[in-house]
């Protein structure tokens, strides 16, 4: 299908970039799983962009490194070694942003010359150049929360950074699932119902995505390792131990973890009612394909975040997870535009 599409080098681009944009997210999760986030104290766009080389070079960043609350309160016993290796995870972070950039630019640039770009395609490219512009706004909002008195990424911050690269991922996808796929899909009421009950779906995972970050940044998932219950109860006393009430959902980790836990379920329960509305007969074979799909990752993320939580979100498994909420994100967008694009 694509071999014969007139907008071949366009769908190819945008797909690159979301291949790009997952990347990203991995290594953005590797970065926090090993505490890395903070080791780069300053924020260049351009300068900066090739690493230290020799032990004069590696000495500049380590010293305005030992001026950082992480360094002064936590790891002030590091050495230019065990520096390095935190090092180098938030400057792959930061050098695959660049490449991320270039990769959106020039193409762009190049299909703008070229007039390969209609009205209509070319104000959804100037959307994703703002939305990927604001994404790096907010890495660095998110990194400077960290390098003021307390060493702490906010976990609000966290949770933007992350729903906004998921943001970014999701119109470029959606953007080139449109030109891979223009054709219009015969709406009857079944469609429409479905269309419908997927967007819930859809909104749950996302607010599912959100206090995964918030998990992630209170480190909520060293908490009650246990399952199904929360250590000897299902619901122990302490996910409602803040004062007012309203922080045990946003700032205390127990109260939150017992959120995602939930709303785990949750998700679960709405892709398998999906699943088994699409399994009816007047349903095209690709979206009954897609509803497949989008079952297969949704058991495998659970599976993956209860096996996080028993082990203690180890990094392995914590990257596997974070990357399994990517493909669910991902999975369930592919089926929602499997019932019909809106532009």
């Amino acid at each position: 299908m694509i071999n014969s599409n007139p907008n071949k080098p366009i769908i190819l681009w945008l797909f690159t970039g979301c291949f790009l944009i997952f990347a990203m997210v991995v290594i953005g999760g590797i970065t926090r799983l090993t505490h890395s986030g903070l080791s780069m104290v300053e924020w260049n766009m351009i300068v900066g962009s090739l690493p230290p080389i020799s032990d004069a070079e590696w000495q500049v960043p380590f010293e305005k490194y030992k001026q950082s609350p992480e360094y002064q309160f936590i790891n002030n016993q590091f050495t230019l070694e065990e520096f390095k290796s935190i090092y180098w995870w938030e400057y792959a972070h930061r050098f695959l942003g660049r490449t991320i950039s270039l990769v959106f630019l020039i193409p762009f640039f190049y299909f703008l010359i070229k007039k390969k770009f209609d009205r209509p395609l070319l104000k959804k490219m100037l959307v994703l150049l703002v939305l990927g512009a604001f994404q790096g706004v907010l890495g660095w909002f998110m990194v400077k929360s960290g390098l003021q008195k307390e060493p702490h990424v906010s976990h609000y911050r966290l949770a933007a950074h992350l729903i906004s690269a998921f943001t970014v991922f999701g119109f470029t996808f959606w953007y080139a699932l449109d030109l891979l796929y223009p054709q219009a899909i015969e709406e009857t009421e079944t469609i429409q119902k479905l269309r419908k009950f997927t967007k819930i779906t859809f909104g749950v995972i996302v607010l599912q995505i959100i206090y995964g970050a918030f998990v992630a940044g209170l480190k909520a998932g060293l908490f009650y390792n246990t399952f199904p219950k929360m250590g000897e109860t299902m619901f122990p006393e302490t996910i409602i131990s803040f004062e007012p009430f309203w922080k045990n959902f946003f700032e205390n980790p127990a109260g939150v973890q017992f959120v995602h836990r939930y709303i785990a379920y949750v998700v679960f329960t709405l892709v398998i009612l999906v699943w088994a509305k699409t399994a009816k007969t007047e349903f095209s074979r690709q979206q009954k394909a897609a509803a497949n799909f989008m079952l297969v990752v949704v058991s495998v993320q659970f599976l993956l975040g209860l096996l996080t939580l028993l082990y203690a979100v180890p990094i392995t498994l914590g990257i596997l997870h974070q990357a399994g909420a990517f493909a669910l994100f991902a999975s369930s967008l592919f089926f929602l535009h499997s019932l019909g694009s809106r532009n």
